[in-house]
């Protein structure tokens, strides 16, 4: 993130809690504690009782995310530049894809209890498809004349990945792994209702049915800088390895 990017995140942030504050301030109810307020209730609790939710919580986004790039980019590769591969697994992917994943989360429950594995799974099925579709299309965008050149001087399928599948996919896969990622902490959120004592999804909840507005506020400050945090890499990861798609150089 660059110092303008900074600039404007910091700017946006500050004019947010602002309108926060004049609305608490105009309508004075407990639903809408001020923010200071709240900032003041996040650094007293944040390292007795917020922090281990918030560990738990990037725990299962970051497994999730990270089986989902394991599993959908090589999928995506194989589809895109194979022609057989995509005739075989597309239909799979279109039968299974437009399904709302949180359907499926009963499910995954009755076969995978209640534990960390489901929440971890809920997470990979949302990251998995967006992979292997951004990633197939980009591969199957690239003109047939780009692999000649390659191929006359005897290129090898690991060549041809690192010289041309790789860039040519980047800049899509990072674009579909943002969308996704922002649906998975969704989702995640409603998971953590269910079965554990553990993550901001359950400790948002419970500080609601407790009505206790300064926590539950809190959590949501914090459960928005993971997003933030998650967000600013994906930017930090584009401006590395995407930087012929930026003008800013």
């Amino acid at each position: 993130m660059n110092k303008e990017s900074l600039c404007s995140f910091l700017l946006g942030a500050i004019a947010i809690i602002l309108l926060w504050y004049v609305i608490a301030t105009l309508v004075q109810i407990p639903i809408i504690p001020s923010p200071i307020k709240v900032f003041q209730k996040l650094a007293d609790i944040f390292f007795d009782s917020i922090f281990i939710h918030a560990i738990y919580s990037l725990f299962r986004i970051g497994a999730g995310l990270v089986a989902g790039i394991i599993v959908g980019y090589p999928l995506g590769v194989l589809m895109g530049y194979y022609p057989v591969f995509d005739k075989m697994l597309s239909p799979i992917v279109y039968l299974t894809y437009p399904v709302p994943k949180i359907a499926m989360l009963p499910i995954l429950m009755l076969i995978m209890g209640v534990g960390e594995g489901a929440k971890i799974v809920m997470i990979f099925l949302i990251i998995v498809f967006q992979v292997v579709i951004s990633v197939r299309d980009s591969i199957k965008s690239i003109p047939k004349e780009t692999y000649y050149p390659l191929y006359s001087l005897g290129a090898s399928h690991i060549n041809i990945f690192f010289e041309v599948l790789l860039p040519a996919s980047l800049p899509k896969f990072l674009t579909a792994f943002r969308v996704a990622m922002a649906t998975a902490i969704s989702v995640l959120f409603f998971t953590e209702t269910y079965g554990t004592q553990y993550g901001m999804g359950f400790f948002i909840m419970d500080a609601w049915l407790r009505v206790n507005y300064l926590e539950m506020y809190a959590g949501i400050v914090v459960l928005s800088f993971i997003g933030m945090i998650l967000f600013a890499t994906i930017d930090l990861l584009e401006r590395k390895f995407c930087r012929w798609q930026l003008n800013d150089y």
